[in-house]
């Protein structure tokens, strides 16, 4: 533990030491110093290889630019995220923040890679297993193997946005993966854009556990 907390100062120094020239080389809605960018990642791989970071800003904001950092869905390390973003200093011009929230409006659609993927492409099923929340979504040609198929990276930005990345580790207990039938109202599936509602009704006496992907 001691050694998680000196290599937290240590890349909150190199942060601060840095980060005028990272924002500095903010082009339209991209930094160009790749170079820093590479040695915040490093940095964060010696804390807990877990650590993720991005940055958002709101374009039609003049407040400072975000710098989200999350784990990558793995429950195991939601406290070293929340220790980290406990120690973060003052610096002016950007903010830190803890997990993706939920976003106000859910987007319609993302982009991975070359390919568009749109929310109503997607169906939901929620049920309560002994307390515990299991999600299974439902897509046309569901993959067999998930890494090696972008929508599944689509689906993930989706429910960061409708429940928060936070609920969606504590709170989700399995994640699973279906095809898409016919007609699936049918089956009392909802299109994904109604899950908010339905996790909030949900959620509320379910058991907060981690989150497996299966």
């Amino acid at each position: 533990m001691k050694q998680t907390h000196k290599d937290i100062a240590s890349f909150w120094k190199q942060l601060e030491q840095t980060i005028d020239q990272l924002l500095g080389s903010r082009e339209e809605d991209r930094f160009e110093a790749d170079n820093l960018l590479k040695n915040y990642r490093d940095q964060l791989q010696k804390i807990d290889r877990n650590l993720t970071f991005h940055f958002e800003r709101d374009d039609e904001s003049e407040g400072p630019v975000e710098m989200i950092f999350g784990c990558d869905g793995f429950p195991e390390s939601i406290a070293t995220v929340l220790s980290l973003i406990g120690a973060a200093p003052d610096v002016k011009g950007i903010s830190f923040k803890a997990f993706n929230h939920r976003y106000d409006p859910v987007p319609t659609h993302v982009h991975v890679g070359d390919e568009l993927c749109e929310i109503r492409d997607f169906w939901f099923s929620l049920r309560q297993v002994k307390g515990r929340l299991h999600l299974e979504i439902y897509l046309k040609d569901a993959p067999k193997v998930l890494d090696m198929d972008p929508r599944v990276e689509a689906v993930m930005i989706f429910l960061d946005a409708l429940i928060g990345e936070y609920e969606l580790m504590t709170r989700i207990w399995a994640l699973d993966w279906f095809e898409l039938p016919v007609s699936p109202e049918d089956y009392g599936f909802h299109p994904l854009g109604q899950l908010r509602d339905v996790f909030d009704a949900q959620k509320v006496g379910s058991v907060p556990v981690g989150i497996q992907l299966h």
